[in-house]
């Protein structure tokens, strides 16, 4: 038999879902303001006449960056950087949370205590500048030697990789998740002669894929939008440069936001003689890339969602 619900049930729920609506719509109106925008004309964009729907049909923006190579070489660095970014945060991270996890590793408290420290308190962007500047300098001196981070001509898509290569908080998730896994499997595992590197790779790693998964998806998305560490570390290799630092540089150029007379050519005289520059605008194009540049991780996202929640309750709660 079905239960009547009662008032004030029923009020939370209508608000809950008043609620849910309303934040969904929030979230998914500025892609659908981007799409629109996009495909909308000069006059449009520039006026703020777009709203939900685009306003005078136009595919030129997209034309537009499909014949730029420099946003494709920058959209394939970004592409590089976060695959073997993600790859090598996950090899560092399972490392040093299968060691963590372990009671019979010595200091293993004070370990823990430092990790979730750098939690607490932040060193802040500066000490930060300074560390990625000093690993850029080691790296130069292994690379180029005789040089330094700012002389030297080393492809720099490596500074970000590796000196980004820790994040405390995804260790802490998977560590905790290898603390939950069973003591009687390792142990048989060792019974049958598995050395620790099999443990790790053949026992915890297989037990723990919703929590992999998971940090690789944290990692992964913080690899393809972040910009300002490679903007701040990249500035002399624009060839380097992944496509959000590319978007950033365009909108400075191009759109007015920070342009002055000294930076250059205006978006009327870059454009080619082939496009009306009453069809298409700058932020148009601005709005294109931003959409392309999203497309992959709209891909992945579904894939990976189902281990999502399963994976941080895991990783979250230590029993």
């Amino acid at each position: 038999m079905k239960r009547k619900m009662e008032i004030s049930e029923l009020i939370f729920k209508i608000i809950s879902y008043v609620f849910l609506i309303v934040f969904a719509v929030m979230c998914i109106y500025p892609f659908i303001y981007a799409i629109s925008s996009s495909f909308s004309i000069t006059s449009a964009v520039d006026g703020g006449d777009v709203v939900l729907w685009p306003v005078g049909f136009q595919t030129q923006a997209y034309r537009y960056i499909f014949t730029n190579n420099t946003f494709w070489i920058s959209y394939a660095n970004t592409l590089f950087m976060a695959f073997v970014g993600t790859l090598w945060c996950m090899i560092y991270t399972m490392m040093g949370a299968y060691a963590l996890s372990k009671k019979r590793l010595m200091g293993r408290r004070a370990l823990n205590f430092f990790l979730v420290f750098t939690m607490w308190f932040s060193a802040g962007i500066v000490p930060q500048l300074l560390n990625y500047q000093r690993t850029g300098d080691i790296l130069a001196s292994i690379l180029a030697p005789g040089t330094t981070h700012s002389q030297a001509e080393y492809d720099q898509k490596w500074l970000i990789i590796l000196a980004m290569g820790m994040n405390a908080q995804n260790v802490i998730l998977l560590r905790n998740a290898f603390e939950g896994v069973p003591a009687e499997i390792e142990e048989a595992a060792r019974i049958d002669g598995a050395t620790e590197m099999q443990v790790l790779f053949k026992v915890y790693i297989p037990m723990s894929k919703a929590t992999i998964a998971t940090v690789a998806l944290f990692f992964g998305i913080s690899r393809w939008n972040g910009y300002f560490w490679a903007m701040r570390m990249m500035q002399n290799q624009e060839y380097s440069w992944p496509v959000q630092v590319y978007i950033r540089d365009f909108i400075d150029a191009h759109s007015g936001l920070i342009q002055t007379p000294e930076d250059g050519a205006t978006w009327a005289e870059i454009i080619p003689n082939d496009y009306d520059i009453n069809q298409v605008s700058a932020m148009s194009v601005v709005y294109a890339m931003v959409i392309c540049a999203v497309i992959p991780i709209l891909c992945i996202y579904p894939f990976i969602q189902k281990y999502f929640a399963k994976g941080v309750n895991m990783g979250g709660v230590k029993e």
